[in-house]
């Protein structure tokens, strides 16, 4: 494991960090990251998440492209912001550290914060992978905030 410092948070932020908390924390937004692919391009994927010791983690199955990127440079970036307007969120850098330790676990926490019992076909074939599955440890280097709520409000 890497030693974890805590992000700072970028001065042109709308949001201080106990709302950025709360944003993550209440989100079931799928968190978008954007990691080293090699060849001078990026490869961009969408990974559901959790707020946890201020961390995100995630978890993606080892046949993931994603996973000899990141092994090779844990260098990445994320957003987690919604898609339809008034349009906000939270972007930032991090470090990666894959693991195998607790991927299960993980998995299974994630399933329940975004299905729930909504699809318990799907929840049944990912958990059958579960063996297979990396947790991801995304490690903040820097955060930042916008919130277009207050300007996109419509006129009384």
């Amino acid at each position: 494991m890497t030693s974890r410092t805590t992000p700072s948070i970028r001065s042109t932020s709308a949001w201080d960090q106990q709302q950025i908390d709360a944003f993550l924390s209440g989100s079931r937004i799928p968190l978008r990251l954007a990691c080293n692919a090699g060849q001078g391009f990026p490869l961009l994927n969408s990974l559901w998440f959790e707020q946890r010791d201020g961390s995100l983690w995630c978890a993606t199955h080892a046949s993931s492209a994603i996973v000899p990127f990141l092994q090779r440079d844990p260098r990445c970036a994320f957003e987690i912001a919604l898609n339809d307007p008034p349009y906000c969120g939270v972007r930032g850098q991090a470090r990666a550290l894959l693991t195998r330790d607790g991927a299960g676990e993980l998995l299974q926490r994630l399933i329940e914060r975004y299905l729930g019992d909504s699809n318990p076909a799907l929840a049944a074939w990912l958990m059958s992978r579960a063996d297979d599955e990396y947790a991801i440890r995304l490690d903040p280097t820097w955060l930042t905030a916008w919130d277009y709520r207050p300007r996109m409000q419509p006129a009384d």
